[in-house]
């Protein structure tokens, strides 16, 4: 892949990262790539996605050096323009980041060299009854120790508005959505809608909907599943509902979810990737649906999400189950597959090449 202009995410509070920035810059500088860091800072104003992509002067690939938090924002920003996303990881617990600082250079050969593939993600957006806006009272008491919030989400252009199907807003999250309460002494009550009919109304700490990509972060701190990346779907989970049915939901990428705050309902507010980015009033609304884009994300070989999933949840076997002090053998796909099973996904150990018929 030609690369002509990159664009850097940095997390400027962490050493390692802004090192790791230096070999990013350094290999630009070789390679005759302008490199640009993308600030989410202009004056003391946050910046909204595009204006940031546009600042950085449209990169083709944009590399994010941190943890999942900095990968999320760097996502925001790829998603905007469509364009490829690497992410270094620096974090504790992260499932999104692909290489390591160490490797950041020859992970930036592959790809300009085309010996990588493009992870595909499911990114949500939505439609809401009203413009999202945070009042100023709320924004003032959310400034304190982390600066400004983002802009409020801009109207979709060259999408109908209609009073019954609401206003299309240009935002994308590729983890989740979520609406919580306001009030500490207080849930929000909401009905919840799976294309178009009423599933139940809960009354909750909060209630999600979440990608794929984003059942290991908040939906799995709530008790949801934890799904595939490489699946399409919706996955509806609420928190701490005062209701005796309290689980998840997962359903098909072209059922759109649909969460009404009710009448006798507190405010609440709207997080999209863990930004707080609107405050719904009762009667208020939003849909949330598969976006009609995709986060392309660069990949260096084969996934492997559930030994990762094994290892960041530090998941242990069952004492019962290795008394003898023997673990569980590898499923052996050291030969090529039987003609029936061809089609699967199969993982090989590490160093591994995967079997080919």
């Amino acid at each position: 892949m030609t690369v002509s202009r990159l664009g850097l995410v940095v997390h400027g509070g962490r050493a390692e990262a802004v090192e790791a920035a230096r070999a990013v810059r350094a290999w630009c500088e070789e390679h005759a790539v302008r490199c640009t860091d993308i600030d989410v800072w202009d004056e003391g104003r946050r910046r909204s996605a595009q204006e940031e992509v546009e600042a950085a002067g449209d990169p083709d690939l944009i590399v994010t050096l941190g943890g999942d938090g900095t990968f999320l924002r760097g996502a925001r920003l790829a998603a905007e323009h469509d364009a490829l996303v690497l992410g270094v990881d620096l974090g504790r617990v992260g499932f999104l980041t692909e290489v390591s600082a160490a490797t950041v250079r020859s992970a930036l050969d592959a790809v300009r060299e085309d010996r990588f593939q493009i992870d595909s993600r499911m990114l949500l957006t939505l439609r809401a009854s009203c413009r999202l806006q945070v009042p100023a009272s709320m924004e003032a008491l959310m400034q304190y120790g982390r600066g400004p919030l983002l802009p409020s989400p801009q109207v979709l252009p060259d999408c109908q508005v209609d009073a019954e199907w609401g206003i299309p807003l240009n935002v994308t999250a590729l983890n989740d959505v979520v609406l919580e309460k306001l009030s500490r002494d207080r849930q929000v009550s909401v009905g919840v809608y799976v294309s178009g009919r009423l599933l139940a109304s809960y009354s909750a700490d909060a209630l999600l909907v979440a990608t794929p990509t984003g059942s290991t972060a908040y939906s799995f701190a709530a008790g949801g599943p934890v799904v595939s990346p490489r699946a399409d779907a919706l996955v509806f989970t609420p928190v701490a509902p005062h209701m005796a049915f309290n689980r998840s939901v997962v359903t098909a990428p072209d059922e759109p979810i649909g969460l009404r705050v009710l009448e006798r309902s507190g405010q609440a507010a709207v997080s999209i990737d863990g930004q707080v980015r609107g405050v719904l009033n009762p009667g208020d609304w939003i849909g949330v649906y598969a976006a009609p884009h995709r986060l392309r994300a660069v990949r260096l070989g084969r996934m492997d999400f559930y030994g990762r999933l094994r290892e960041r949840m530090r998941l242990t076997d069952a004492p019962a189950a290795v008394a003898d002090g023997t673990p569980a053998p590898l499923w052996s796909v050291t030969t090529p597959p039987p003609g029936d099973l061809a089609h699967l996904t199969l993982l090989t150990a590490p160093g591994e090449q995967p079997p080919t018929g």
